[in-house]
């Protein structure tokens, strides 16, 4: 499946209240060129029913759920969901998998055991009447053992909140083949000081979430960059700000370091879907 180098990576085309809405902006960002539109997981709900809003909105255009949770989808489900998807829409379903956190295990009645739950979900879509195949789904990882079985039982991975220097370190990790899709958030604003407050306002929620924070400390960070919604230095490492050459730098860094595909967050304080923003990222004027 060709994703081709960048995607579009919304929660506004799951959480917008408007479905005519969002399947009339699935439409656009397919003519606009994006090889890819993610969904994020959230807190469940019927994703492959998102997904297929998006497969009906769009002609081109891979859909990938970034990722859904394995505690709160069950692989009978997804298999099932993913063959009809896949018969109506042909081979533009991804399914992104995650592993969450140990309370989500813990809400599922589940131990957390990551990479054994993992490949018991990944066992169960091989064993299913109608298989998820392996280049259709791919692993949330931002660990090497995570990296490692990614590449080894999926299409690759898709690291959430990494920086470049992440993206190479995952690439030696993977081999020369699977697909690397880093989340890459950006803000469409060259005034330092608003960007920075937009960018905060979104990261500081994940700071405070034990495997983001260790996954950022992994990298390199410190506790005190982490604190108070984190500095500016972190904010500056991890989202894309300014201009359309400074996010077009960060992007490059990425595939330069290895990845195959960057998935592009909007944040905007606006409210309703960053449709300008998209526009002025779309690939046909990169």
């Amino acid at each position: 499946m060709d994703l081709g180098t960048t995607g579009i990576w919304g929660p506004e085309l799951r959480l917008h209240p408007d479905p005519v809405e969002i399947h009339e902006a699935a439409a656009e960002l397919d003519q606009q060129g994006w090889g890819a539109l993610w969904i994020p997981g959230l807190g469940g709900g019927d994703i492959l029913g998102d997904a297929e809003r998006l497969l009906r909105g769009g002609e081109n255009a891979a859909i990938v759920t970034g990722v859904l949770s394995i505690w709160r989808h069950t692989p009978e489900d997804m298999a099932v969901g993913h063959a009809r998807l896949r018969r109506e829409h042909g081979h533009r379903l991804l399914l992104g998998l995650g592993v969450s956190d140990d309370a989500a295990a813990r809400r599922a009645g589940g131990t957390y055991r990551p990479l054994a739950a993992l490949d018991t979900y990944l066992d169960a879509l091989d064993r299913h009447a109608e298989p998820v195949p392996t280049d259709e789904r791919l692993v949330a990882a931002m660990g090497p053992k995570l990296t490692e079985l990614a590449g080894r039982r999926s299409a690759g991975t898709h690291p959430f909140l990494v920086t470049p220097d992440f993206t190479a370190t995952a690439r030696g990790v993977l081999g020369p083949a699977p697909l690397l899709a880093p989340y890459q958030a950006v803000v469409v604003d060259s005034d330092p000081a608003r960007a920075r407050t937009t960018a905060r306002t979104f990261l500081a929620p994940f700071l405070g979430m034990g495997h983001y924070a260790n996954s950022l400390l992994r990298q390199g960070f410190t506790e005190d960059i982490l604190a108070h919604g984190g500095s500016d230095h972190l904010i500056d490492a991890v989202v894309a700000w300014g201009d359309l050459d400074a996010i077009d730098q960060r992007v490059r860094a990425h595939l330069d370091a290895g990845a195959t595909h960057v998935a592009l967050h909007a944040l905007s304080t606006e409210p309703g879907l960053p449709r300008t923003q998209w526009k002025v990222l779309a690939p046909p004027a990169r």
